[in-house]
């Protein structure tokens, strides 16, 4: 099936949808409510937790911390070595990079700038 052109999707988006069409915006009719009036009457949120008493948060956040701490998949002994050995060589070798930069503009600076 070829697809539509983007002036075939606009003519659509605008026989299902006026207010796209640059004509004021419609609303949706508005729910009348249990006292007659037009605004909706705001339900109170249900407490998803139960509340606490003071002082308790913290024992629960360390319950909820040891919790999570279980589902951590930690690396073996073989993974952590070599990831160590990585990170180790990589900061040997951009050290090496930053300290043969800074060498190369000290004498650029001393030698031909300062002259």
């Amino acid at each position: 099936m070829a697809r539509s052109t983007r002036q075939q999707r606009r003519d659509r988006r605008t026989q299902s949808q006026p207010a796209l069409a640059g004509g004021p915006p419609v609303r949706p009719p508005a729910r009348p409510t249990a006292d007659g009036g037009d605004e909706p009457r705001r339900q109170p949120r249900p407490e998803t937790e139960e509340r606490r008493a003071p002082g308790t948060g913290f024992a629960h956040f360390v319950q909820e911390a040891w919790g999570e701490l279980k589902k951590v998949e930690w690396p073996s002994q073989h993974a952590l070595v070599s990831g160590t050995a990585v990170v180790l060589i990589a900061c040997l070798i951009v050290g090496f990079y930053l300290w043969l930069n800074d060498e190369l503009w000290k004498y650029v600076v001393q030698h031909v700038l300062l002259r």
